[in-house]
């Protein structure tokens, strides 16, 4: 069975830097040799987080590459797509995009900001994979 997780932001260092959740989950994907994609919301965000996996921590190692930016994108672990780019189906979807995956995946992450006002459109989501036979999962970060 599928799984969705939500991780719903709460840490200040994930306030501050939201993007650093989703390089912590993209470590422990890699971590757990589960090939993943990151479904950016804009080119401007898969640039971002392409130069912030690098940095984010000095002893992490995360592969990854924005997909199509060279022909490794099958052996590369975590690949960051754009919504121009055609999405490769991995097991683990993080998805930062406005709308549910639609795809096929063993797991989706989904990144709830802490702003109320963006938390609606999340609990539409969760009603999307429950609709689907998701399994659902919450977790405070």
């Amino acid at each position: 069975m599928a799984r969705a997780d939500f991780y719903l932001i709460a840490k200040p260092r994930f306030l501050e830097a939201p993007l650093h959740l989703v390089c912590e989950l993209a470590k422990k994907c890699y971590a757990t040799s589960q090939y993943t994609v990151i479904l950016a919301r804009d080119t401007a965000q898969a640039e971002e987080l392409d130069e912030l996996l690098w940095a984010f921590e000095d002893d992490a190692y995360v592969p990854h590459q924005i997909v199509g930016m060279d022909d490794e994108d099958e052996v590369t672990p975590v690949l960051i797509a754009t919504p121009e780019t055609d999405t490769p189906q991995r097991p683990l979807v993080i998805n930062l995009r406005d709308d549910a995956y639609a795809g096929t995946c063993e797991r989706v992450l989904e990144v709830v900001p802490a702003d109320p006002a963006a938390r609606e459109p999340l609990r539409e989501r969760w009603r999307q994979y429950q609709a689907r036979g998701f399994s659902l999962n919450k977790h405070d970060m």
